[in-house]
């Protein structure tokens, strides 16, 4: 006894088989391939998202401790 064909002509074997090989069947992923490769990765898509970051860091970093060491407040009272 042969399955009966759909009524529909939709076979669930051939959709699977044809997503199974991911992006090699999709006609467009050449076109889609450029916008995750070269200058357009992840990193360097956020890589100038906080600019001046990493300069203002050790500035800060550098203000701790020059106040640490040269700005001591003698004068304070703390344990009376």
């Amino acid at each position: 006894m042969a399955p009966r064909p759909s009524i529909t002509g939709f076979d669930p074997r051939k959709f699977a088989a044809a997503s199974a090989n991911g992006t090699k069947n999709d006609p467009w992923a050449r076109y889609e391939a450029w916008r995750y490769t070269g200058p357009f990765t992840r990193f360097n898509r956020f890589k100038g998202s906080f600019p001046g970051l990493g300069i203002a860091t050790v500035a800060f970093a550098g203000y701790l401790v020059v106040e640490q060491f040269y700005f001591k407040d003698e004068h304070a009272h703390h344990d009376e």
